[in-house]
C-alpha cells in the first residue's frame, strides 16, 4: 500500500490521542506504585484490623458501613446545593461519583488535596459552571466543613465539661453564624463590596503608577458572574445542614466501631477524639493522615473510656471501612467512569461553533 493512503489515518490517530497522550499511563503507573508502597506500609495494620473485623459485632460493622457512605453522600449534597444556588444542576449519581474519586485522589496520594480540587473543579467545569462558580463552589463547601468540624468539636467539649463557662461556646458559634451570613451577603449581593473594590483597586493602581481604572472591567465583570449565584438562607441553610451531617455521620461511623468490639464509650469523648483526629490529619504530612490520625485517635478513644487493646481495634476498624473501603471504591469510579475524561477540555469549543461553552455531561 502506497504510503499516501496510511498518512491520513496515521495522522488523525496522533491528532486524536494528542500530544502527551503517554501522560495519562505514567500517572496510572504512579498512581499504582504509590498505592502498593502504601499497602506495604499499612500491611500490619491490615491484618491487625481483619483480625478484628473477624471478632467484631457485624450488625455494628454493617452500621459503620452505612455511616461512611452516609458521609460520603452529604458531600455531594453540599456540591449539588451550591451549584444549583448558580443555576448549575447536577444528577445525584454524577456528584456522589466525583467525591468517591475526589476523595481516592485526596486520600491516597501525595499532594492529594490538590489534585482532588482539582479533579472536582474540571468536573463542574465540564457540568457547565463557570471558573468563577466553580471555584466558588471549592471555597464555599470548604468554609463550611470547617465550620462544621470546629462546632463539632466545640459540641463535644462543651458536653464534656471542657468548657467551664458556656458564654464562650455561645460567642464561638456566634462568630460562625455571622461568618456564614456573610459569606451569603457576598455571594447574592456582591454590589455591597463593589465600592470597596474598587477603592483598592484604585489604591493599588496608584502604587504601581498605572491608571486609576486599570482592571475596574475585570473585577466588575468577575462581580456580574457572582450574581448568577442566588445563594439565599434556605440553600445555605442546606449546604450548612449537609456539612454538618457529613462529621455526624463520619463520628457515627468511629462510635459504631467502637461498639462492634464489644465497648460502649463516651459519645461526647468519641466526637473530641474524632474532632482532634480529623484536625490533624487534615495536615498533609501523610496520605490519608496515615499515623498521624492513629497517634491521636487511640489516646482519645481511652479518654473516652475504652481500654488500650480495644481502642486500637475499634481505630482499625473504622480506618479499614473510612478510609481503604471508601477509597477503593473510589479508585474503581474513577477508572470506570472518568479516566478517559482526561481527554476532554472543558473550556474547548464544540466544534463548528466558538461561541458557546463544552457541552455538560451530566446526564
Amino acid at each position: 500500500m502506497p504510503a499516501s493512503d496510511t498518512l491520513p489515518g496515521s495522522a488523525g490517530a496522533a491528532r486524536g490521542r494528542g500530544k502527551y497522550w503517554w501522560l495519562r499511563w505514567v500517572v496510572i503507573a504512579v498512581a499504582v506504585i504509590v498505592l502498593a508502597v502504601e499497602i506495604a506500609l499499612v500491611r500490619d495494620q491490615l491484618a491487625k484490623a481483619w483480625k478484628s473485623l473477624l471478632s467484631a459485632n457485624w450488625v455494628w460493622l454493617i452500621a459503620a458501613v452505612v455511616a461512611a457512605m452516609a458521609s460520603m453522600h452529604s458531600f455531594a449534597q453540599i456540591q449539588r446545593t451550591l451549584l444549583r444556588s448558580a443555576g448549575v444542576r447536577v444528577h445525584q449519581w454524577r456528584s456522589e461519583a466525583a467525591f468517591y474519586a475526589g476523595n481516592a485522589l485526596s486520600t491516597t496520594l501525595p499532594g492529594g488535596p490538590v489534585l482532588s480540587a482539582t479533579f472536582l473543579y474540571r468536573q463542574q467545569r465540564l457540568w457547565g459552571a463557570t471558573p468563577l462558580v466553580a471555584s466558588w463552589q471549592l471555597v464555599m463547601s470548604g468554609v463550611l466543613q470547617v465550620i462544621g468540624l470546629a462546632l463539632l468539636g466545640l459540641g463535644g467539649a462543651f458536653l464534656l465539661g471542657a468548657s467551664k463557662n458556656p458564654l464562650s461556646l455561645i460567642f464561638s458559634v456566634g462568630g460562625f453564624v455571622a461568618l456564614i451570613l456573610l459569606a451569603q451577603a457576598v455571594a447574592t449581593r456582591p454590589e455591597l463590596i463593589d465600592g470597596i473594590g474598587a477603592r483598592v483597586l484604585t489604591w493599588f493602581n496608584s502604587v504601581r503608577g498605572k491608571d486609576a481604572d486599570t482592571g475596574l472591567a475585570k473585577w466588575r465583570e468577575i462581580l456580574s458572574q457572582l450574581e448568577a449565584v442566588q445563594l439565599g438562607r434556605r440553600d445555605l441553610g442546606a449546604a450548612f445542614g449537609w456539612s454538618l451531617f457529613n462529621w455526624v455521620a463520619d463520628v457515627a461511623c468511629l462510635l459504631f466501631a467502637c461498639y462492634a468490639t464489644g465497648w460502649h464509650p463516651s459519645i461526647a469523648g468519641v466526637t473530641v477524639a474524632y474532632a482532634a483526629a480529623r484536625a490533624v490529619g487534615s495536615i498533609p504530612l501523610m496520605p490519608g493522615g496515615l499515623l498521624v490520625v492513629e497517634a491521636v485517635l487511640v489516646p482519645g478513644l481511652v479518654s473516652s473510656g475504652m481500654s488500650l487493646a480495644a481502642a486500637i481495634s475499634a481505630m482499625l476498624i473504622y480506618r479499614l471501612i473510612s478510609w481503604i473501603f471508601i477509597s477503593a471504591i473510589g479508585w474503581v469510579v474513577f477508572f470506570f467512569m472518568f479516566r478517559t475524561e482526561q481527554q476532554i477540555d472543558p473550556d474547548a469549543p464544540p466544534p463548528g461553533n466558538g461561541a458557546e461553552p463544552a457541552p455538560r455531561t451530566d446526564d
